[in-house]
Formats: structure tokens, C-alpha cells, sequence
């Protein structure tokens, strides 16, 4: 049995994975490259259609972060332009009506959370607009360019409960009592949130005093939209009484500039988010369902008129989700991304629900594993704006004109150019119950298909999440360890219909299990995989799911569970996300049905554990807790089975990968643990 050990990733950069080549750059991707990938992000294109701003994201290798700059492309010539750079980071471009100005946040290093500034796009003059202690969030402008509604925290007093004796003069006294009554009190993104609400504001284009339109014991959060005239904001929040058990249940609200009343525009159980005011301010579009209580639910795109009457749905045809509605100049059409088997498309919908697909092979701007995403916007032509990679390219910013796409930047080209990766390729898989699952495989840099290679199954989280054909910093790391690497989107991945999703409703995990051994037969198969030589990991649902096929096949090797699910008693009473997952994904509580809990809980499978398993977990996951890992390591300890627990340092549940030199690290621990019992000739000894 290895010795009991907690492995800080500051002390695994010195890796050979990690480190440089004796003999120079090397021509596969390495840990050290990292800091060199850049990635594009919300590209906005001007309501001219002339100007694409898209935010640059970089690494600092002296702060081991990245950084978000502004840049501009001008579509006539394709000149890119670095429009706000510097030492802090800037993000969320959004135009003014009129395209003379932009506003942006900025923040700074050590000033405090970030802030609202407008830049005047011909003069290039530049003025922040707030100056708050707390962050401004969903921006919008006004339809005539005079103000920018946000949303803001709202500070409050702290609950309190009972008298602390008074301190003397000069004493150093502990830190009062922390008194926590709210049901959500932390959050993944935010840690420990502060006592307070989020309200909406707005505040002069020019800047000037902001004003509080909302108050009140609610979370008022998610985009924001004006009404033609520039009467009312329009937002969505739960404001009942039970808002904070009920998370899901929110409606579409107006509050008036004027009275600051506030009136409610929907009415059914269920969400009600993303509204968006046609430009003839005759109509609201929105996103959501009549809930069900369902693990998976599409959400529909809905109009109604502004006064709330005559609501319909427009794509209930499309077995797909929706998001992100943005209308038409002429306020006839709306346009939505959904995603569609591993990829993300943009389509225009028509009042009458008619639609056209515009846009596919949209991609997000993660960078460590291939999950499916991306973003989009609209001019007043009708051209958009988006962003697309490749299986060897990170998100580029792109555009169209209902002409053939063309690609604007090549932020990777020098550095990938100069790297022989490994190729991506589909492979066919029938699942369980001969269900037709999509999968991916990764071949090493220089495959030989006569060559017997071994692999990882690397699978992804949610669960009702999905991948794609696209880039992976993780999957390139494995595969130029010499490793071949299969990905898939099992049953209750999103993209393939509601129908697809809830196979696994009330019953994960289940036979999801049985699809991802049927990706692991079909890779087999194909000729070059070691059958002798099987590894497994996977992130979050994907750590779920790694540590219950350990309990179900000794087939693998060795595995690493990262941020897994081990209990499920205690996850859906320590989650930041607590009135989430006991409704939807049991239907009840822990105390009402604990052997439904045990049985769908890694921790039950542990007796039959044979494999060795690293176990690794941001220092400060809130969405699968770190006692969720540790509860695991422990019983893998307790029991004699090869273990070691990987903390990484500063991350939460969704940063896992965020700081380059973290990134690196985690993959070379999973290959120095991979390699430990790897048995093929080609394995190196590792520490």
C-alpha cells in the first residue's frame, strides 16, 4: 500500500512532462506551452457590421494567470487592432446602440473587483462609469444610448445572534462569530458569499450617481434588457417567498425608471431567463420550460408581447436546447445557439417558428478538455459573429453574412504550427440497448496503426454536459505521452434530445457505464490499442463515473477520479447548489430514501476496488466538496488499494485547470500515476 500522501501541485512542475527538452522546443505539445495558447471570446460585432471586438485571452507566465485583453478587426481590410490592453484584464465589449462607443469591464491587479468604462470608439477618449466596492454584472444598454443597466450586490448586515462581550482598547480578539442562515451561503465561482442581494441599477452612458431600481430579500441575476422607450428594465429573478429552495422557478419582470414598481410578465413553474426586447419594443423574447422535475429539460424559445399576452412557444419542434436570443433589426426573427451532437449551431427563428440554421462547429474557450460551446452576435445585416477552432486549434473569432464563413484571427498558428499533434477522429459506438453513441479518438503524434498504443478513456462532466471535436489540452498532453485517448458523450449528454438526456433521469449512474465500455470494445477494435493497458479519468460527472466503473471492472490498470461524487448523501447536502440536485436528480432527500442514495453511490462499489486510483481536487471545490475525494482516498487507504490524493492549491470546482502552471501539473500527475503501471515497452519510468 503507498504511503499516505497529499501531492501539492507547486511541486510536480519539475516533471519531465512538464519540463523542456534537453535538445530544444519540442515538436509535441508540453506542459510549458501552455503558457503560450491564446483563445478568442465573446466576439462583438458592431451594429454596422463593420468592426469585430472579441476578447484576447492570454497566459502570464510571470503570474501564472490568464489575462483578458480587448481587440478590434476591421472587416473591411482584416487589420486587428489591440484596443485596451494593459496590466489588468478586460472583458464583456458590448456596443452602444449607435456603434460610437463601447462599453467593457476592467479590472485592475489588487484594486478591488472589476468595474464599468465606455470608450468613444472615434476619439478613442476612455471614462470608468462606476466606482463601486462591488462588481457590476449583466450590462445593457439603453436603446437610446444614454444609460447602462447592471446588476450589483447590494451589501447587508451580517446575521447576528447575541452579544460579544466589548473588547478593550488595543486587544487582539478572534473574529466574531460567522452566523450563516441563508440555504445557498457559498458558492463555487465566489467562495463564502457576502450578506447581501443582487438588485438591479442603472447609471449615465457619460457616468454619474448609479441608481437602485430593485430591492428586497431576492437574487436578481443573468442579462437584462430595456424596453423601447427606455421606460423599464426587463430581468428574471424568483421574487416569492421561497426563492431560495426554489432556484429554478423564475419569471420575467419589468421594474419602471420612474416608479421603480415592478411587474411580472410570466407565470408558469419553471424558468423564465434571458429576456430580450424586440428593437420595435413590441415583443419579449425569453428561454425556458414547464418544469417537470426532470434530470434534463430542454429550454424552448418563447415571445410574448411586453404587456406579458399572447405567449407562445416558438421552437417546440427542436429536441434541442436553446440559448443566448438576440433579434433581428427587423424585429421579425430571433436568433439562438443550440447545441447539436458535440457541436454548438446559431440559427434564426421566425415569429412563426419557422427556422434556418446559419452557423454550426461553434466552440467554446475552455482549453483543457473538448467540451462543447461558444458564442455569438448579431449586426443590424444580419452578419454574425462567432467563434469556431478545431481538433488542433483553439476558438478563433469568425464571421458570416449568410455567405461562406471566414475566419478573422490565427491566434495559435506560429506556436501549433510548430507542433506535430496528435489527430482526432470519430469512432463509431452502438451502446447499450444498441443505442448509436457519438465518441472521439486521439491518436499519439506519429501514430503507427501497426503499433499497439495504450489508452485512456477520458470521460466528461455534468453529466448533462457534452463534447466535441475540438481542442484539449489534456487529450494532447496524454496523447503525446504516447497514449491513446478516447472520448464520448454517453447517455444524459446534451445535443442529442430530451429523450437522449433522461436515459439516465433518477438513475445515474447507470447505463452509461455500459456505453463507455462499448467506446473502450469499439477503440479496441480498431487494431492499435493494448487491450493489456487501460486507463480511465474524468472531471466532476466524469470522476463520478471513473470511480464507479473501478467498482464495477478490474479492466483498467490504474485511474484518476478528478473533483468526483463519492457520496451522495452528503454531496446534496454539502453542494453550493443544494435545493438543485436532491429535486432533479432524485426526487427526494437523503433521510427519505437512503438506500436509493447508497445504491447510485461510488462509495458502495468500494469493496470491490482492485485498481489503483488517484483522487484529485481543487483546495476549494464548492460544487463537489473536497470531502467528497477525501472520503474516497480514505476508504481506498483504509482498504489497501494504491492511492494518492492530488489537492490543487487556490481551485475551485470550475478553475481545476484555470492557472497554466496548476493545468500542467494535474496532467503530469495523472501520467506520472498512469505510468506507474503502465506495462507496454514504450512505458518510461516515472518518480
Amino acid at each position: 500500500m503507498l504511503t499516505r500522501v497529499v501531492v501539492l501541485l507547486a511541486a510536480l512542475v519539475a516533471l519531465p512532462a512538464f519540463a523542456a527538452t534537453p535538445t530544444g522546443p519540442s515538436r509535441t505539445l508540453t506542459g510549458a506551452d501552455l503558457f503560450q495558447l491564446e483563445v478568442a471570446a465573446d466576439p462583438q460585432i458592431a451594429p454596422d457590421g463593420k468592426t469585430i471586438v472579441y476578447v484576447r485571452r492570454a497566459n502570464d507566465i510571470m503570474t501564472d494567470r490568464t489575462r483578458s485583453s480587448l481587440w478590434s478587426i476591421d472587416l473591411a481590410s482584416g487589420e486587428q487592432t489591440p484596443l485596451v490592453t494593459g496590466s489588468g484584464s478586460y472583458s464583456q465589449p458590448r456596443w452602444s446602440p449607435d456603434g460610437t462607443r463601447l462599453a467593457y469591464m476592467a479590472s485592475s491587479p489588487g484594486k478591488g473587483g472589476a468595474q464599468l468604462f465606455v470608450r468613444w470608439m472615434k476619439t478613442n477618449a476612455t471614462t470608468r462609469v462606476t466606482g463601486m466596492p462591488e462588481a457590476p454584472r449583466g450590462m445593457a444598454w439603453s436603446p437610446d444610448g444614454k444609460r447602462i443597466a447592471y446588476t450589483m450586490l447590494v451589501p447587508a448586515k451580517p446575521a447576528k445572534l447575541g452579544e460579544a462581550p466589548t473588547k478593550p482598547a488595543g486587544a487582539e480578539w478572534a473574529k466574531p462569530l460567522d452566523v450563516i442562515d441563508a440555504v445557498v451561503y457559498r458558492t463555487d465561482e465566489g467562495g463564502y458569499l457576502k450578506p447581501g442581494h443582487a438588485q438591479v441599477f442603472w447609471v449615465a452612458a457619460d457616468g454619474g450617481a448609479p441608481i437602485q431600481l430593485t430591492d428586497g430579500a431576492h437574487n436578481i441575476r443573468g442579462s437584462l434588457s430595456w424596453l423601447a422607450d427606455g421606460s423599464a428594465v426587463v430581468f428574471s429573478a424568483n421574487l416569492g417567498a421561497d426563492w431560495q429552495r426554489d432556484i429554478s422557478n423564475t419569471e420575467v419582470h419589468a421594474v419602471a425608471l420612474a416608479t421603480r414598481q415592478v411587474r411580472t410578465l410570466t407565470q408558469r413553474k419553471g424558468p423564465d431567463d434571458a429576456p430580450s426586447v424586440s428593437p420595435d419594443g413590441k415583443w419579449i423574447a425569453y428561454v425556458g420550460f414547464d418544469d417537470k422535475y426532470l434530470g434534463y429539460q430542454n429550454r424552448s424559445l418563447s415571445v410574448m408581447r411586453v404587456d406579458g399576452s399572447d405567449n407562445r412557444v416558438l421552437t417546440a419542434s427542436l429536441d434541442r436546447s436553446v440559448g443566448n436570443p438576440r433579434w433581428a433589426a427587423d424585429s421579425r426573427s430571433i436568433y439562438v445557439s443550440y447545441g447539436e451532437r458535440g457541436g454548438t449551431s446559431v440559427a434564426r427563428v421566425q415569429l412563426d417558428g419557422s427556422m434556418r440554421t446559419l452557423v454550426t462547429d461553434l466552440t467554446g474557450s475552455g482549453l483543457d478538455r473538448p467540451y462543447s460551446g461558444g458564442e455569438f452576435s448579431v449586426s443590424r445585416d444580419g452578419s454574425v459573429a462567432f467563434t469556431r477552432g478545431t481538433t488542433l486549434q483553439p476558438s478563433n473569432v469568425w464571421s458570416t453574412r449568410g455567405d461562406k464563413p471566414r475566419q478573422w484571427t490565427q491566434l495559435n498558428a506560429a506556436l501549433l504550427g510548430s507542433k506535430t499533434l496528435g489527430s482526432v477522429q470519430p469512432l463509431a459506438v452502438t451502446g447499450f440497448d444498441q443505442l448509436p453513441i457519438d465518441a472521439w479518438m486521439v491518436t499519439p503524434p506519429d501514430f503507427d496503426p501497426t503499433h499497439k498504443y495504450p489508452l485512456i478513456l477520458e470521460i466528461h462532466g455534468g453529466p448533462f454536459s457534452a463534447y466535441g471535436p475540438t481542442f484539449s489540452t489534456d487529450d494532447q498532453l496524454y496523447a503525446a505521452a504516447g497514449y491513446v485517448v478516447v472520448y464520448a458523450n454517453p447517455r444524459g449528454s446534451t445535443g442529442y434530445g430530451e429523450e437522449f438526456a433522461n436515459k439516465i433521469d433518477k438513475a445515474y449512474p447507470g447505463h452509461d457505464y455500459d456505453d463507455l465500455m462499448a467506446v473502450v470494445d469499439a477503440a479496441i477494435a480498431k487494431g492499435s490499442v493494448d487491450a493489456q493497458n487501460l486507463f480511465v479519468t474524468g472531471g466532476s460527472g466524469g470522476g463520478v463515473l471513473t470511480a464507479w466503473i473501478v467498482g464495477k471492472t478490474d479492466r483498467f490498470r490504474a485511474a484518476a477520479a478528478q473533483k468526483p461524487v463519492i457520496n451522495w448523501a452528503s454531496f446534496v447536502l454539502t453542494s453550493d447548489m443544494t435545493p438543485m440536485f436532491a429535486r432533479y436528480w432524485f426526487g427526494n432527500f437523503p433521510w427519505e430514501d437512503p438506500s436509493g442514495y447508497w445504491a447510485r453511490s461510488p462509495l458502495s462499489l468500494v469493496g470491490n476496488v482492485k485498481t489503483p486510483t488517484l483522487v484529485v481536487v481543487g483546495a476549494d471545490d464548492h460544487r463537489t466538496p473536497v470531502s467528497e475525494s477525501e472520503q474516497y482516498y480514505e476508504a481506498l487507504q483504509l482498504r489497501g488499494i494504491p492511492t494518492a490524493l492530488v489537492k490543487v492549491p487556490g481551485a475551485n470546482h470550475g478553475g481545476l485547470a484555470a492557472r497554466p502552471s496548476q493545468s500542467a501539473a494535474k496532467a503530469a500527475a495523472i501520467l506520472a500515476w498512469f505510468g506507474r503501471y503502465r506495462s507496454d515497452a514504450a512505458a518510461e519510468p516515472q518518480p
